[in-house]
């Protein structure tokens, strides 16, 4: 099978995992990652810690949170940056957050349950206990520092704050197209003449800036009728909430929301899925 991936970061991952599952890869990244530097939000933040004005620290992402310790670098060293965030409650989002701090030798409070949405944030924290501070379920008074990554986290942050939470925003990065967009081009016009059985989605921002790229060449209503005739495979339900918003169709959603999972199982899985969405599209 035929299978174009548009993921960045672990591009050659992404190749070899499949060609071990007996695909033929064609990777196009559709998103960079570019780093915000020393913010006013991160000088807060920064600031805030400093003072013991926070009670918990988010982690959302991996790179994110590497992200933020190399920002502050320069006027928090990193021993006073570990020492500081443990006076803080910490919760991460998933696994990539959890590689990270545990290589920092930080202690991690919570983690989200699979498969890390916003949603599993929040129940996970109305499962702590916020005593003293706090009555009860209720977060009143309690002052959060969320560490965001490519785009602002609205659900979370709003679930936070309808809670009675303060909330401080920290992005630290934001999403970005390649500099290269030739690759997504190329990739646009190949799904339109037919050339790709399976497309795989890692992130709801690659939905975003493909069909940007789309409709800065004319053909964005063409390249979302082509994918009808592709099996296409998401991460998880975020990036499957956003790919439907885009117009595009959900397949495959792997049990466990990570990158190998999402090759094995849309991979087994379209053969089957080819037959029955190209018989009823022909």
């Amino acid at each position: 099978m035929r299978v174009l991936a548009f993921e960045s970061r672990r591009a050659d991952e992404m190749r070899s995992l499949i060609e071990r599952h007996g695909g033929v890869p064609v990777i196009a990244p559709a998103l960079r990652e570019i780093a915000l530097g020393m913010t006013p939000e991160l000088t807060e933040f920064v600031q805030r810690l400093r003072a013991g004005t926070l009670d918990a620290i988010l982690f959302l992402t991996g790179v994110g949170a590497d992200a933020l310790r190399e920002a502050i670098a320069p006027v928090m060293p990193e021993s006073e940056f570990f020492e500081r965030i443990q006076q803080c409650r910490i919760i991460i989002r998933g696994p990539k957050p959890q590689v990270v701090l545990k290589r920092w030798n930080v202690r991690i409070d919570a983690r989200a349950d699979e498969p890390n949405t916003w949603r599993e944030v929040l129940s996970t924290i109305d499962s702590m206990s916020w005593q003293p501070r706090g009555t009860g379920d209720s977060l009143q008074g309690l002052r959060f520092a969320v560490q965001e990554y490519g785009g602002p986290a609205r659900e979370l942050i709003a679930g936070l704050t309808a809670r009675g939470a303060e909330v401080l925003s920290v992005p630290v990065y934001r999403w970005a197209l390649p500099e290269d967009i030739q690759p997504v081009r190329d990739a646009i016009r190949a799904t339109i003449q037919g050339e790709f059985d399976v497309l795989l989605l890692t992130t709801a921002q690659h939905a975003v800036h493909v069909l940007q790229i789309a409709e800065q060449m004319g053909v964005r209503d063409e390249w979302l009728t082509a994918t009808r005739n592709c099996v296409m495979g998401s991460i998880g339900p975020t990036a499957s909430e956003q790919m439907r918003e885009c117009g595009l169709s959900v397949d495959v959603e792997p049990e466990h929301p990570k990158m190998g999972p999402l090759v094995r199982e849309t991979l087994e899985q379209a053969p089957a899925l080819l037959v029955r969405k190209r018989g009823a599209n022909s």
